[in-house]
């Protein structure tokens, strides 16, 4: 009768454990912010999760500031930022990552850089190579493209954690007074930039890598001075009301650190999801390139994911740890 007992008990045993690596294995809701190479991520890690893992997957487009909200509350509304920049997003981060502890980060990363570009043709016919050849009357006549009087410099998206912090370049460099900050989706300035470029006319705008851009166009990054952490304070607008004015950069952009965060809950509720997006490490050329296929070329995002998944099993591998 003993024996029948430990027989029963070990069998209840490994019911429950089955029972409970199933609830585990839960939906994993993936974020997708507004630009190419975060979507293109977030298309990555769903499809792993799906294909490699045999989990289901959805997806949530919103801006960096709802997608970390909604990992810290960890009910599976959005479990997964597929591209954090930092430090440009460091003040959700430090909230979050090292202050709350309700999401952590991926152990891998790549390397991006960010600043002000220009055609080549602005570079080799009118010397626009830094920065400060910006804020120059000059430049408020090469950058007008509605005769308004003012040129104008594209700062971002509205919801990019770096559209604040161009802003407070284009004051603190003294360009604001000739160019105008403007702010509008990356699908249509771009469409924009096509057609000044076409033309040659004067065009100035946010840019960083890896980014299709650089690929399509001659483009230059504009010159600007070494990065210089006393030089570089940045107050975000859910610190402080008044972030604008108690900003200060005179300095170029730290080289950015750009990884994969998730919400800790998914440590309970889909824990092979949770060790995956801890190893995951993106190759930035890699990205840049399926950003290219994608937005210029007009491929599906499913299907140059899919095949880049199928060329890179040793990476997808490392990744999952089965290598």
């Amino acid at each position: 009768m003993k024996s029948l007992n430990k027989i029963l008990l070990a069998a209840a045993a490994s019911l429950a454990i089955s029972i409970t690596n199933v609830s585990a294995q839960e939906k994993v809701m993936v974020g997708e912010p507004s630009w190419p190479g975060a979507k293109i991520m977030a298309n990555i890690i769903g499809q792993v999760i799906t294909k490699r893992l045999g989990g289901e997957v959805g997806y949530a487009p919103g801006a960096n500031a709802v997608i970390f909200a909604a990992m810290d509350g960890g009910r599976g509304d959005i479990d997964v930022h597929p591209d954090v920049w930092l430090p440009n997003q460091s003040s959700f981060t430090d909230e979050y990552v090292e202050g709350k502890k309700t999401v952590s980060l991926s152990k891998g990363s790549y390397e991006g850089r960010a600043g002000f570009c220009t055609p080549n043709y602005m570079v080799e016919k009118h010397n626009i190579k830094s920065v400060f050849d910006l804020g120059t009357p000059d430049a408020q006549k090469l950058f007008d493209s509605n005769g308004d009087g003012k040129g104008e410099i594209w700062v971002g998206a509205s919801g990019w954690a770096s559209t604040n912090i161009h802003k407070i370049k284009v004051r603190d460099y003294g360009i604001q007074d000739f160019l105008s900050p403007t702010t509008e989706d990356e699908t249509v300035f771009y469409a924009r930039l096509k057609d000044a470029i076409k033309n040659e006319q004067g065009v100035v705008f946010y840019c960083y890598k890896p980014h299709y851009v650089h690929a399509l166009y001659p483009v230059t990054l504009l010159e600007e001075p070494d990065y210089n952490a006393a030089n570089y304070k940045v107050v975000t607008a859910d610190q402080d009301a008044d972030w604008f004015a108690k900003s200060k950069i005179t300095t170029g952009d730290e080289v950015k650190t750009v990884r994969v965060a998730h919400s800790n809950s998914l440590k309970e509720r889909n824990p092979a999801a949770a060790a995956f997006l801890s190893n995951i490490d993106m190759n930035s050329e890699a990205l840049s390139e399926l950003t290219y296929q994608v937005v210029i070329e007009k491929k599906a995002i499913d299907e140059v994911v899919a095949k880049w998944i199928d060329e890179n099993t040793a990476t997808v591998d490392g990744w999952l740890g089965v290598n």
